[in-house]
């Protein structure tokens, strides 16, 4: 059986993170690596809206790292891409957004570096803000916050997930 293809997501990586409050403070000036943990609470909001509708890309500018040959890695069900060096993420997002199209493949890349969405831009690519799926990532936060509160007020045990038939008989038993 062909394994299925969900919508495809290009996420500019440090676009995305320089765009959104959200990952500000994680950014390090004094590290060896500024961005790591910029990158990695990226890669996890990415993972948590891609998760089941979309199979997820997220670039990154390898130019600007530390080491230009960070390897092409996934993180959970993302693909992680660093660019070459002398080459631009915006490059490859392209390059991404062109081999989509020529598949017919229903493509959503997240940027808001202009040249880049005009570029890319038409059927079957679509282009989405740095800041609106930043938004998405802080609304789904949210949906994960109220869930889990509903979950801590809520104690089942394990009588509340038998069926009703089950837990009379248990009942009578219980009883004599």
């Amino acid at each position: 059986m062909p394994e299925e293809r969900h919508e495809l997501l290009v996420v500019d990586g440090y676009n995305v993170i320089r765009a959104a409050e959200r990952y500000a403070h994680l950014i390090d000036e004094g590290d060896d690596d500024p961005y790591l943990r910029a990158r990695e609470a990226l890669l996890t909001d990415v993972a948590a809206f891609a998760q089941g509708s979309f199979d997820a890309i997220v670039v990154f500018d390898g130019a600007g790292n530390i080491s230009p040959d960070r390897p092409n890695l996934s993180s959970g069900s993302v693909r992680v891409v660093f660019s070459r060096t002398g080459q631009s993420a915006d490059e490859v997002i392209e390059q991404l957004a062109v081999e989509a199209r020529r598949q017919g493949r229903d493509t959503t890349v997240a940027t808001s570096d202009n040249t880049v969405r005009a570029t890319i831009g038409g059927v079957p690519v679509k282009s989405l803000s740095s800041a609106l799926i930043a938004h998405e990532f802080t609304l789904i936060d949210k949906d994960v916050a109220t869930a889990a509160s509903d979950r801590a007020h809520h104690h089942a045990t394990l009588g509340d997930r038998l069926p009703a038939e089950i837990r009379s008989k248990l009942e009578q038993l219980r009883k004599g």
